[in-house]
């Protein structure tokens, strides 16, 4: 396979079908080592009952493949490998180092694991107890590969490569001293010398000022804030850090097998600190892949989904990705962790497929006796297969076979491509979750996400880019709390204006630069004079509290004191110390138009004004009117369009929509009946 293919998720699909007839991922975890070898027959048996064509192995099983240092034992999973290949199952086959290292590893290398801002050093018992600095840990990590890729890389079973697994997720960051050492080392390369680091940390506030690189330290506990561009450039350093473990263990893989190799990410994360800058991390893998998982206590946890699998699908650049991890009913690890609906598995899998997955994989097949993890579902349920669980997972491997035709093919807008985007900076995101800002409330993830929703409550399907990428293909870009912005993102998005774009930016956006100072002059610092307005002081608003405004409704979390200089103001504040201060203002720039939001609207509010924004736009909506809680998403490949429609609420709708539907093979004539709780998926030619 050519490494720089864009399209490695076709060459997996192909080898999951039969020849000319490549098929949709669809499988799961397969921890066989959990259970006695005599189960094996009976989970191959159900797999091809199910539908299963591909399941990860090995995730977690260092400690069976490298009982004690420097001894492998692979008769088991050489077993499982050939037991799989000769039932037709595919494999994604890991190499192990997302387990903690085994016991006696970390018994003999204490100094490997992490430490926590209070200087506490983890112990074992868990899973990724390893800092990524440790080069004991690293060293250890390559041998395990070598011997796992060399030993396989001809296996007939093996289409894919799994490094790793949910980088970061319970062991970054890391502040252990190891991980300073790498943090100074990595700051002497960004910065060259400690004259430009005292620069762009500001270390004339508070004394902080560096004469030597042996002073600097992560940033440990403290009496009180620290300095944030030390903390922005910490996560930077981490993230790099957790890259470097992936990008060694990737070059081993590569170097015997041509299969493509991937890592899972963990999309939005579900508003937690992301300690992974996947935009950077999206360049070295083969296949984009994520794992998804619903918040139990959002009640809009469909939609916090498809931002997910939308995010997604940026990070491959719009091209097909992989589902690699969700699951079939509750999971374990959330205060009530409730159960999934009738039904609701199948929606939720075909809300990633809608949105470019290529595929759906769970965690895990078989649900496990023991362990932390034992109360998370699985394909094959506790209670077997006389369960709801089970016949919805027979169910979805039916559907998804069924849909394999849409594989490779690619999410569109009414237009024939999709005309709006949301920019989303890691960074961004980094830095306005430091501490000591204006307001608790005001959060990167919360005002994206409400964007989110109002496109897809109108049936507008989005991409999500960066601040730095070529926008020029959209009609409607929209960046929402962009609080840090890079000079370049700004002179770039600036440029999209001029050259005809329409844009619109939220509050607390481009207040600081990339290394989180304050650009000077009136708010919002970056694009004061594309905007057309003076803001000169925020006004957070208290908790609960709300301002009247001239028109969208009502404002929460922030409002803004300053005034509209060539904007022309299309909301303005009417109660409360700004009254009369800009809430939503237009301004022409060049040959493009940018929108300038003050405050967090309400649901209704952003409707009507994304009616306005799509109608200047010429942004149309997949289907007009759209019912509530329906969603409905088009795929498109070689003139045939491929349209999901997921009903997510309690009441039957109809859609104006012709074509084949094929779940069901029935053709319809501009009328499609979808029941509550229902989805279809209708074929059309263009």
């Amino acid at each position: 396979m050519d490494r720089n293919n864009t399209a490695a998720m076709d060459y997996i699909t192909a080898r999951l079908g039969s020849p000319g007839s490549p098929a949709l991922a669809f499988g799961g975890d397969y921890n066989p080592e959990q259970w006695p070898e005599e189960t094996w027959a009976e989970d191959v048996r159900l797999m091809r009952e199910a539908g299963v064509n591909l399941v990860s192995v090995g995730i977690f099983s260092w400690s069976l493949l490298e009982p004690s240092e420097g001894v492998y034992e692979f008769g088991w999973l050489d077993r499982v490998l050939e037991l799989l290949h000769a039932n037709g199952v595919r494999v994604d086959l890991a190499n192990a180092t997302a387990s903690p290292p085994p016991p006696w590893f970390s018994h003999k290398y204490p100094q490997s694991l992490p430490v926590t801002a209070d200087g506490v050093r983890h112990s074992y018992g868990s899973r990724q107890a390893f800092a990524a600095s440790s080069p004991e840990y690293r060293r250890a990590a390559a041998a395990l590969t070598e011997r796992i890729a060399g030993r396989y890389r001809g296996h007939p079973a093996v289409v894919m490569w799994h490094v790793h697994n949910e980088y970061g997720c319970h062991n970054q960051p890391d502040y252990s001293d190891g991980a300073a050492a790498g943090f100074r080392s990595w700051l002497e390369r960004r910065y060259g010398s400690l004259d430009a680091l005292n620069a762009a940390w500001g270390t004339a506030f508070w004394s902080q000022r560096y004469s030597a690189w042996q002073e600097i330290l992560p940033p440990r506990t403290s009496g009180t804030w620290l300095n944030p561009t030390q903390q922005l450039d910490f996560a930077r350093y981490s993230s790099d850090e957790l890259l470097e473990c992936y990008k060694a263990e990737a070059a081993i893989i590569r170097s015997h097998s041509p299969h493509p190799v991937t890592t899972n990410f963990m999309g939005f994360n579900m508003g937690l600190h992301q300690p992974v800058d996947y935009w950077r991390w999206a360049e070295h893998v083969d296949v984009v892949a994520n794992d998804h998982y619903l918040a139990a206590d959002d009640p809009r946890n469909f939609q916090e989904l498809a931002a997910t699998a939308d995010l997604t699908r940026g990070w491959a650049k719009g091209r097909p990705w992989l589902l690699m991890e969700h699951s079939t009913s509750a999971v374990n690890w959330q205060p009530r962790n409730i159960a999934k609906a009738p039904g609701e598995m199948l929606r939720n899998t075909l809300q990633h497929v809608a949105r470019g997955a290529d595929g759906a994989l769970f965690f895990q097949w078989r649900a496990s006796r023991a362990g932390a993890e034992k109360f998370h579902s699985g394909m094959l349920p506790h209670a077997g297969t006389d369960t709801k669980v089970w016949r919805e997972v027979v169910r979805l491997g039916q559907t998804l076979r069924s849909l394999a035709e849409v594989g490779g093919s690619e999410v569109t807008g009414a237009s024939g491509r999709v005309d709006v985007a949301i920019i989303h900076d890691t960074d961004a995101r980094w830095a306005s979750e430091l501490d000591s800002h204006p307001s608790v409330d005001a959060s990167s993830i919360a005002e994206t996400r409400r964007w989110h929703d109002a496109f897809y409550r109108a049936g507008v399907p989005t991409d999500f880019r960066e601040s730095t990428d070529d926008l020029s293909g959209y009609r409607l870009v929209v960046a929402p709390m962009q609080y840090l912005l890079s000079d370049c993102g700004a002179s770039n998005l600036d440029g999209y204006v001029q050259a005809g774009g329409r844009l619109v930016l939220s509050y607390l956006s481009g207040i600081v630069d990339e290394n989180d100072h304050i650009r000077p002059g009136s708010y919002p610092g970056a694009f004061s004079r594309l905007l057309g307005v003076q803001m000169e002081e925020f006004f957070p608003l208290r908790a609960g509290e709300s301002v009247r405004l001239s028109a969208f409704g009502t404002g929460t979390c922030w409002s803004e004191l300053g005034t509209a200089t060539t904007a022309e103001v299309l909301s303005a504040v009417e109660e409360g110390p700004v009254a009369g201060s800009p809430a939503v203002t237009r301004n022409d720039a060049g040959n493009g138009r940018a929108y300038y939001v003050a405050t967090t609207l309400s649901a209704d509010g952003r409707a009507e004004l994304l009616s306005v924004l799509c109608a200047e736009a010429d942004v149309l909506p997949l289907v007009p009117d759209l019912p509530a809680d329906v969603e409905v998403v088009r795929r498109s490949k070689d003139g045939t369009d491929w349209t999901f429609c997921i009903n997510h609420g309690s009441t039957n709708v109809r859609l104006p929509l012709s074509g084949v539907e094929i779940l069901r093979g029935e053709d319809l004539d501009g009328d499609l009946s979808l029941a509550a709780g229902g989805v279809a998926v209708v074929r059309s030619r263009h």
